[in-house]
């Protein structure tokens, strides 16, 4: 059996939108920015698809709007996680 290398978590594209809505990605390194990463999808379910568009078509704008607010928290505590591991390497 083959897996598909198009088959991805949809929470990745909405963490990424909400990555760069915020210029997080200008605050961190990258390292630092793939932990965060890490962290902010451990907190969320998984939502594998194959292609973007089917799920942008056939998601629910309020489905939508609560994935968003989910990925909202999780970068929240991701933000709080690092500024914590901040203090203990200083």
């Amino acid at each position: 059996m083959k897996l598909h290398d198009d088959l991805h978590n949809y929470y990745e594209k909405v963490m990424l939108e909400k990555i760069v809505e915020r210029k997080l990605h200008e605050t961190y390194d990258e390292d630092v920015m793939a932990d965060f990463c890490c962290t902010i999808l451990n907190q969320l379910p998984a939502r594998y698809i194959r292609y973007d568009v089917d799920m942008e078509f056939y998601l629910p704008q309020s489905e939508r709007q609560q994935m968003e607010e989910r990925v909202d928290v999780a970068i929240e505590v991701a933000i709080k996680q690092i500024a914590k591991k901040k203090q203990f390497t200083k």
